[in-house]
């Protein structure tokens, strides 16, 4: 099925009014003494989904520990990460191995991953990237006996191209050289540089070339300097804290638009491509739990014209307008069923319009929502 994008408000409006001036361009509203009828605005058409509950398929009796990210490459392949360390009770001889590839449908077609003598592989996996030439970047959380300071770079088939960083060896967030338990990341073809979230130790974007990881700049909340002291949250004002708290999340749009998942400050900051601050947005920022905007994904129309954002702390994906940064629309609730999330990690999208969302903690599973077309929205 192919994703095809909806018509917004605006532009139905001015297609409308477009045909009405067309249709008589020689009669006047008052020829007839009447006056015209204003046009209707059409309503904004929004995506729709439905859960496939039997997506994906694992060979082998493998089981699925906690599913820290999701990611899809330009095949459409979906790539999952979980952590093997962290499957039920009595099931360890069957865990899966942590890197696992399958098709659009859920056909198993590859796993790998794990420590290895030649590279520090994360001691908790957390982030997971396909770029634009097929390569899959992995990064950890991990903090216990010595932090993730670094992000791999690898084949599909899990060789090692590049390691940015080492073991329990940052600086903070004036280390150029090395990462701090790095959230997630994100290549940038027309710039071939990645877009760390550097997160849960450090507080700052930070951007590296993805052939070398030579680094090129870095930037905390609206573009201020990265602080290694914890985040202000007094300034409880409209704007939120003037730093990160948890930059769990990072997408960078086909236009050079990047958007940064704050995730325990509720809200998602954008970015020009050189760090310059652009605006943001609060997604559910009054309810129980201050972790509503743990990733981020675009739909595949080529306006991007709708952001998916993971509500991790209220078991929701939230359909977004990606100009205005409004709530078009929402869909989950908590709960182990198909279609239900505990807690909801991070999110991705295929070229076909489809979600993939991955589910830490309880959670241990990777779900496909089927696009199912555009509706009108209430």
């Amino acid at each position: 099925m192919r994703y095809e994008p909806g018509v917004t408000a605006c532009v139905a409006t001015a297609l409308c009014l477009g045909a009405i001036s067309c249709a008589a361009p020689d009669s006047e509203p008052g020829d007839t003494g009447e006056a015209a009828a204003p046009a209707v605005a059409e309503p904004q058409q929004i995506p729709t989904f439905a859960v496939d509950a039997s997506w994906p398929t694992l060979p082998n009796d493998w089981v699925l520990g906690q599913v820290a990210s999701v990611t899809v490459d330009g095949r459409d392949h979906v790539w999952v990460l979980h952590r093997p360390r962290t499957v039920e009770e009595g099931e360890e001889a069957n865990a899966a191995p942590p890197v696992l590839e399958f098709d659009i449908d859920g056909a198993f077609i590859n796993a790998w991953g794990g420590p290895t003598a030649d590279f520090d592989w994360p001691g908790n996996e957390h982030g997971i990237h396909a770029d634009h030439q097929g390569h899959i970047w992995v990064g950890g959380n991990g903090g216990d006996p010595e932090s993730d300071d670094m992000l791999l770079k690898l084949t599909n088939t899990g060789e090692l191209l590049l390691q940015i960083g080492g073991r329990g060896v940052s600086g903070g967030n004036t280390d150029t050289d090395n990462l701090r338990r790095p959230a997630e990341s994100f290549v940038y073809g027309q710039t071939n540089e990645v877009f760390v979230a550097d997160g849960y130790g450090n507080r700052r974007v930070i951007v590296l070339d993805a052939d070398t990881g030579a680094f090129k700049r870095m930037w905390g909340a609206f573009g201020n300097e990265p602080m290694d002291a914890p985040p202000d949250t007094s300034a409880d004002d409209e704007q939120g804290p003037p730093q990160f708290a948890t930059v769990h999340g990072i997408e960078v749009a086909d236009d050079g638009m990047v958007y940064v998942a704050d995730r325990n400050n509720s809200r998602l900051q954008v970015f020009a491509i050189d760090g310059t601050y652009s605006t943001q947005g609060f997604v559910n920022r009054d309810a129980d739990s201050a972790s509503t905007v743990a990733g981020v994904a675009f739909s595949p129309d080529p306006q991007q014209q709708f952001l998916y954002i993971a509500d991790q702390g209220n078991s929701l994906v939230h359909i977004v307008d990606r100009q205005t940064l409004e709530v078009l629309d929402s869909f989950g609730s908590t709960g182990e069923e198909p279609g239900a999330f505990q807690a909801l990690h991070h999110i991705a999208s295929d070229s076909q319009g489809n979600i993939y969302t991955a589910e830490a903690q309880r959670g241990r599973r990777a779900q496909k929502f089927r696009f199912t077309g555009m509706v009108p929205r209430d």
